[in-house]
């Protein structure tokens, strides 16, 4: 039998499965530009205005962090450097969906049954990279056409859809492979997410000194660099597509083979055995809640510190971008607030980490559910640990792990800041209690996690739409000129922009309260329902 026989009725289950969840990502995603080009035409109506933002943008360490480099001044460059996140975001959404329908399915024993039948060893990778690699160039494609639709070149359009869909194509396979080489979801999860943190690093600390720099070839490193890289309405390089699809054929091919070495349900790198007794700080669920979360909790913290480390260092660069150019001072301070241009330029970049932070909360929220899907949360609930004491311990990562990593963020970012201008003294405390004022926001999501995981486990990954949603009304959600009923809707809208900001506590006690409320609600259903069917 071969080893894809099957692969078309496994392609129609995933879609039948995705029927709702992918087709809401690739039109709000693939029609978000087209919306943004009409803003941007708003903000810089003539082509003076475009010129003037170009010779700033475009050279200034500050948005090359944040947004990546530009490489054309009129409006569909402008558009080309802002949607510079969206291939970010698409690696996300293509690794969870290509974990999900691999390696997820055999931790719930699915696959199992599936292989039971008439089904190619190959047929479940095969189709999950197929229906991803698909959706991403569905998504392109519309992406292309919506920008024509308002008047954009086709030559820029097209270059610029498929380019956001590459780093999700390469991201798939990364997702494929991380899937063959560990024995749990959650895992290969982490792995491919870690992946992507460093690509993105390696993006933004190649881009950051400019095209001339000593540290531009990083870019060339990472995967979310290439999407960058193929110049959408400049002067397009249709190569770096040829670069893409090898890697993500490299990877494809790659993690087939290891499927095929593997046996279903294990992973190539083996288990660690452990002592022949236990530390005793295994003898409680909080030790192991520790020992499953380190790993995470270690790499979302380098990962933030290295981020702020990069923003801090750029943050005071703004200022001579701003200098002339009044409509580009008042959307950084729509941004960040009525403060100082650096400091809002600041509080917009810590706003970017308390995101990422949240990503992080919302992986260890769902930790608990991964642990009952793959049969190990029962047999530690048949000891003496109760419902509650488990929940605590994993709970305790999704929100004092955040803690630790937005620290260790604001720290670097303060201290890097604080070289920069001559007063680490004065700076770094301004900077960290920036990073730190983001927490309750991230703890709204680990309280939406929490509840999904308590109420509606089987719908608990809906927790990364949420999250998703929150990402594009931060990021673009003033532009497209939403009202502020929407913009409301965004826990971290309510965030004090801080450093430069007027702080208040009164909007950070009512986010505790409703992730309060969140978290006990979805206590209380952790405690009424079965585990682990839910």
């Amino acid at each position: 039998m071969s080893a894809l026989v099957g692969t078309r009725r496994m392609v129609r289950l995933i879609l039948r499965r995705d029927r709702f969840v992918m087709p809401l990502w690739i039109v709000l995603l693939g029609l978000l530009p087209a919306s943004l080009a009409s803003g941007t035409r708003d903000l810089y109506p003539t082509l003076a205005q475009q010129e003037q933002y170009a010779q700033t943008a475009g050279t200034n360490p500050t948005f090359l962090a944040l947004y990546g480099p530009l490489h054309a001044s009129g409006i569909g460059g402008l558009i080309a450097q802002r949607v510079g996140f969206f291939p970010v975001v698409v690696a996300v959404i293509s690794i969870l969906t290509v974990v999900r329908h691999t390696r997820t399915e055999e931790d719930a024993g699915r696959r199992e049954l599936l292989g039971a039948t008439v089904l190619g060893r190959q047929a479940g990778l095969a189709a999950a990279l197929l229906v991803t690699v698909c959706a991403n160039l569905v998504f392109g494609l519309l992406m292309a056409a919506g920008l024509m639709g308002v008047g954009l070149p086709a030559t820029g359009s097209y270059a610029l859809g498929f380019g956001c869909a590459l780093g999700g194509c390469v991201f798939a396979a990364l997702a494929g492979l991380a899937a063959q080489l560990t024995e749990g979801a959650g895992a290969a999860r982490a792995i491919a997410l870690g992946a992507l943190g460093a690509a993105f690093v390696l993006r933004v600390a190649g881009d950051v000194g400019g095209p001339d720099s000593g540290a531009a070839w990083l870019s060339w490193l990472s995967p979310i660099g290439w999407s960058h890289a193929v110049r959408a309405y400049g002067d397009e390089r249709w190569w770096i597509f040829g670069l893409g699809a090898g890697a993500t054929l490299i990877l494809a091919v790659a993690a087939a083979a290891l499927s095929a070495r593997r046996d279903l349900g294990a992973g190539i790198l083996p288990a660690r055995l452990g002592p022949a007794q236990a530390s005793p700080r295994l003898s409680g669920a909080f030790g192991l809640a520790w020992r499953l979360h380190r790993g995470l909790l270690l790499g979302w913290t380098i990962t933030l510190a290295l981020l702020g480390v990069v923003y801090g260092g750029v943050a005071d660069g703004v200022r001579d971008m701003m200098n002339g150019s009044p409509q580009l001072k008042e959307m950084f301070q729509r941004m960040g607030g009525q403060s100082a241009i650096v400091d809002a330029t600041l509080a917009a970049m810590l706003g970017t980490i308390g995101l990422i932070a949240a990503a992080y909360a919302v992986q260890a929220a769902l930790r608990m559910r991964s642990e009952e899907t793959g049969g190990r949360a029962e047999p530690v609930l048949a000891t003496a640990v109760g419902r509650v004491t488990w929940v605590a311990s994993h709970l305790g990562f999704a929100l004092l792990g955040p803690t630790v990593a937005l620290a260790a963020a604001g720290v670097t970012a303060g201290l890097a800041h604080g070289a920069n201008t001559d007063d680490v003294g004065g700076q770094l405390p301004r900077v960290l209690a920036g990073a730190m004022v983001q927490l309750p926001a991230v703890w709204v999501l680990a309280g939406v996690a929490m509840a999904l995981v308590g109420l509606a486990p089987r719908l608990a990954g809906a927790s990364w739409a949420v999250f998703a949603a929150f990402l594009l009304v931060g990021q673009v959600g003033v532009l497209l000129g939403l009202s502020q009923k929407v913009l409301d809707l965004s826990p971290f809208t309510h965030i004090p922009r801080l450093p430069g900001g007027h702080a208040s506590a009164t909007p950070l006690l009512w986010l505790t309260l409703v992730a309060a409320v969140l978290v006990v609600a979805g206590l209380v259903g952790v405690r009424r329902r079965d585990v682990p069917v839910g």
